[in-house]
């Protein structure tokens, strides 16, 4: 009996053991993008045993009993209990999703629109990297919104000018006119010239759920110009939860920043509403660049049945700010700096009135943009999705316009610090004694200190100097709609049109008149100046602040130096079928596109000439394949072509309506191969690409003999540019453990021009520029020259450690090398392309998250940015090489125009989520 009972002993022991030691499972999805999600943690509440999830979202856990609960969490994200039993034999907690608790909302757009293109690991054959809500949130900080992607291969993103909104980025060495930008779908490159203007979007970082960058021709159904890639930017959409928060920043040069967001969750009766605004304002890091942005978000959807849902959708981000929109000399930063090293915040586009901050250089604009989103479940196999928007943009920017005795503002004696004399030039259009400026005080017309920009109009050309503005707003309407249809268990078959219409308003008006009492207007051919009757004398200025009202009448504008209206009419149809049966994937998309161009002119002969509609066809075919080899190993490739069709001032040259008489397509080629591998704490992706892109045309401005009495300015047309671009790209994440990851990535890149070109040359008035009696058309050597403007060389490496339970560090050090000069095509010398120095950056951040005083969630963010303080140049829009004598600052030819890159910033928030 004895012996009996032992045994019984020994095997309710070792059957409680092997409870203990039983096994449970489970996969965590990113609530944000629906994807798996790496690095999740995973705790047993009853013995304290914890584990981390793999790259594909997978987990095993020895459990200490039969039942309990497993605490998942994951920064950023809100922690889920889940019950296990493993008494019932049920070993797997199944798929649990992860939500995110910041104000990000669940991606309907991405589950349910059929539009957005957006690429999925191990199926999608093309190169991407996905910045998720959480990284933005906390690593962005001040930075501009693109500023976030430079730690993604073969990007290079730079703050340019540095005002408020100015950031630029180029993908693969090609900038946003040739690389699409999606905004839930919607194409949001400018119509007539294919450029994103950063500051029209300066809210996106607050309502971004993700932002995915597909290098190369990507997956876009669109016939979108994405030959460098495309930016696809997800928001938030309105079916949430019940919750919200609010936020404050504030940083270096007064920066601050406060947000307030709420969403009221899905009703019983089908209805929701998400709803954000904020303020930003500051100085700004650079000399003279103050600014005031707001940014309003509102999206509210509708499901009526399980068989529709409809969503509208409205954004925008009214701002103003002052600009550095030319690029000093390094001469003068070093002038202006002490003599010895460069003060890399030197403006020289403002200076005082009154004791007040006064820019030549502000910008103006205010870009809503309103969607309506209509999903339909027509069956099971068969879907469409509908979305109608549209834009109105209105603003611009200011500049000088006119001259003090035949010299412009910029050419203006300056104050010992290198500031504009404000108070002088409105000294002088007042009609006092500015020596310096002219030994005759102005004269007067009738009575009127009269300002205008004809340079013959006055002796001297003593005609005043006037603060314009340069107006360039826009109607904007289109339909996107896409046809899903699940042919069978491996084809499904996509079909879409996409519709647009635009039409584009340029002319510029008088804003400040600085001490003058009018302004004639001398450049209208359809009214001309009559001195006798002293006509097209304006009195009217027009402000230049935050135009939160974009529907107001523009035609009783007054409206000088020139007027013209760009149109746009876009009819395009696209295609898919995508294949995907056990290992493989594969896809082939077709689109084609009709885009009509015409023009109207206002200021040319009477009456206003507007051209007919220059059809141009174009399109695209391109194709991919995915082949997961295991759990581990996956290889891709894609080849596509496009036939581009040429932007607007490529169809109507020399700011005219003069038809471009050589108009052809752009040809853009591309190849690309790819591996991925994907383990349990280890993942990796090597790319190679390479991109032709043929029978490009260029306008650019052009100066002769600049700085002298001689002195030209007009436009270069090139005919012809070939640029070849191939590379190599690499990024990897390592999660260490459950407190560590490391992540990097390295590309190097080879982007150069092939072949000479001819450019020729015209003056403002569009006549051709003679100099010594030739006109001035040369042969560009330009075959084999680097190509500028980004770094072809670029690597970073960053790590994030959790140091205790909420409190995490991280730290990220940037790379950039073989980076050349900005220049356009015409400004290329026989030495070829300049080569900037190369420089290197450390960017560090904290966190730490507290339960607040009500119970709820309260989050503190620091960002350092440029945590050594480097100076370096981050760009140059000169291509001049040092001669023997020269002056040099860092083997760079010191009357090279350059932009520094911003030293150190910081920048602090507070968050309370509720």
């Amino acid at each position: 009996m004895k012996k009996l009972s032992l045994f019984f002993l020994f095997c309710l022991t070792a059957l409680s053991f092997s409870f203990a030691q039983t096994t449970v499972t489970g996969k965590i999805y990113d609530g944000d993008s629906n994807a798996p999600l790496l690095g999740a943690n995973i705790m047993d509440v009853s013995s304290g045993n914890g584990t981390i999830t793999d790259f594909d979202g997978n987990f095993s856990l020895s459990v200490g009993s039969t039942s309990g609960e497993l605490k998942i969490s994951y920064v950023g994200y809100i922690t889920k209990t889940v019950a296990y039993n493993v008494s019932e034999g049920k070993t797997s907690i199944g798929s649990v999703t992860l939500a995110p608790d910041e104000a990000t909302l669940s991606e309907v757009v991405i589950t349910t629109s059929g539009v957005v293109d957006l690429a999925k690991d191990r199926k999608t054959p093309v190169a991407v990297s996905t910045i998720r809500a959480s990284e933005i949130r906390q690593k962005l900080g001040s930075q501009e919104f693109v500023e976030i992607l430079n730690t993604t291969p073969s990007i290079y993103a730079t703050k340019q000018g540095g005002g408020y909104g100015d950031s630029r980025v180029n993908i693969r060495g090609f900038d946003t006119q040739n690389s699409a930008v999606l905004i839930n779908g919607v194409p949001i490159n400018d119509m007539e010239n294919g450029i994103v203007y950063w500051s029209n979007w300066a809210g996106l970082s607050d309502v971004a759920s993700a932002i995915q960058v597909q290098r190369g021709l990507g997956s876009s159904k669109l016939a979108v110009s994405s030959v460098g890639g495309t930016i696809n930017v997800v928001t938030r959409s309105a079916d949430r939860s019940e919750g919200g928060f609010v936020s404050t920043s504030v940083g270096n040069n007064d920066y601050i920043k406060t947000l307030a967001s709420y969403s009221t969750g899905l009703s019983e009766s089908g209805w929701s509403g998400s709803f954000l605004f904020s303020r930003t304002a500051g100085d700004g890091y650079i000399d003279g660049t103050k600014f005031e942005g707001f940014n309003y978000f509102a999206s509210v959807g509708y499901q009526p049945n399980e068989n529709h849902g409809l969503e509208f959708t409205v954004t925008g981000a009214p701002q103003w700010h002052h600009q550095r929109s030319r690029a000093s000399s390094i001469d003068a930063y070093i002038q202006y700096g002490g003599g010895e090293e460069p003060r890399i915040k030197y403006n020289e586009d403002w200076g005082f009135r009154n004791g007040e901050e006064y820019s030549f250089r502000r910008n103006f604009y205010h870009k809503p943009i309103l969607s309506l989103n209509w999903d339909w479940t027509i069956s099971d196999a068969t879907k469409l999705t509908t979305t109608a928007y549209a834009s109105f943009g209105r603003g611009g920017g200011t500049g000088e316009i006119g001259e003090i005795n035949g010299r412009r503002q910029f050419a203006l004696p300056r104050t010992d610090n290198g500031l504009i004399r404000v108070d002088d030039i409105v000294a002088y259009n007042s009609g006092q004694l500015v020596p310096d400026f002219s030994a005759q005080p102005r004269a007067q017309v009738n009575g009127l200190y009269l300002n205008n920009s004809d340079l013959n109009d006055n002796e001297n050309n003593t005609n005043g100097i006037t603060r314009r503005a340069s107006i360039n707003s826009h109607n904007w309407y289109g339909v996107l709609a896409n046809l899903n249809n699940k042919l069978s268990d491996e084809l499904t078959l996509d079909f879409g049109i996409d519709l647009r219409q635009y039409k584009g308003f340029h002319y510029r008006r008088v804003n400040d008149l600085l001490g003058g009492d009018a302004y004639q207007q001398t450049d209208n051919r359809n009214n001309p100046v009559d001195d006798a009757a002293l006509s097209n004398i304006f009195f009217e200025t027009y402000d230049a602040d935050q135009p939160w009202w974009v529907f107001a009448d523009i035609d009783d504008e007054e409206k000088i130096d020139y007027y013209n209206t760009g149109l746009v009419n876009w009819a395009g149809a696209f295609g898919q079928l995508e294949y995907t049966k056990d290992n493989i994937s594969a896809f082939v998309q077709g689109a084609v596109s009709n885009q009509g161009f015409a023009r109207e002119e206002f200021f040319g002969t009477t009456p206003a000439e507007k051209t007919d509609y220059e059809n141009i066809l174009g399109g695209n075919i391109k194709g991919g394949i995915n082949w997961n080899i295991n759990d581990n190993h996956n290889v891709f490739g894609n080849a596509g072509y496009y036939s581009k069709q040429p932007l607007f001032d490529a169809v109507y040259i020399n700011f005219s309506n003069q038809l471009n008489p050589d108009l052809v397509n752009e040809q853009v080629v591309g190849f690309e191969l790819g591996y991925g591998y994907r383990s349990r704490n280890f993942r990796a992706n090597v790319n190679l690409y390479r991109t032709s892109w043929a029978d490009r045309f260029e306008s650019v401005s052009a100066t002769f003999n600049e700085d002298t009495p001689d002195e030209i300015r007009g436009t270069a047309n090139i005919l012809g540019i070939t640029q070849v671009h191939m590379g190599i790209e690499a990024d990897a994440r390592y999660r260490i453990n459950e407190f560590i990851g490391v992540n990097g990535m390295i590309s190097i890149g080879d982007w150069q021009y092939k072949d000479d070109v001819v450019a020729t040359y015209f003056d403002n008035n569009q006549e051709p520029v003679v100099i010594d009696g030739e006109s001035q058309s040369v042969l560009l050597p330009l075959d084999g020259v680097k190509v500028g403007d980004a770094a072809q060389f670029t690597a970073s490496l960053g790590a994030d450690v959790k140091l205790y339970k909420s409190l995490q560090v991280d730290a990220n050090y940037r790379f950039a090398d073989n980076l050349y000069a900005a220049f356009d095509a015409s400004d290329v010398s026989e030495d070829g392309a300049l080569k900037l120095p190369s420089y290197g950056l450390l960017d560090a951040g904290m966190s730490f998250s507290i339960p607040s005083f009500l119970g709820e969630k309260m989050t503190f963010r620091l960002n350092i940015n440029n945590v050594l303080d480097e100076v370096y140049i981050s760009e140059s829009d000169t291509n001049r090489f040092a001669q023997e004598g020269d002056a040099t600052y860092d083997g760079i030819a010191t009357s090279n125009r350059v932009y520094f890159g911003f030293g150190r910033t910081w920048n602090a928030s507070l968050r309370f989520d509720f």
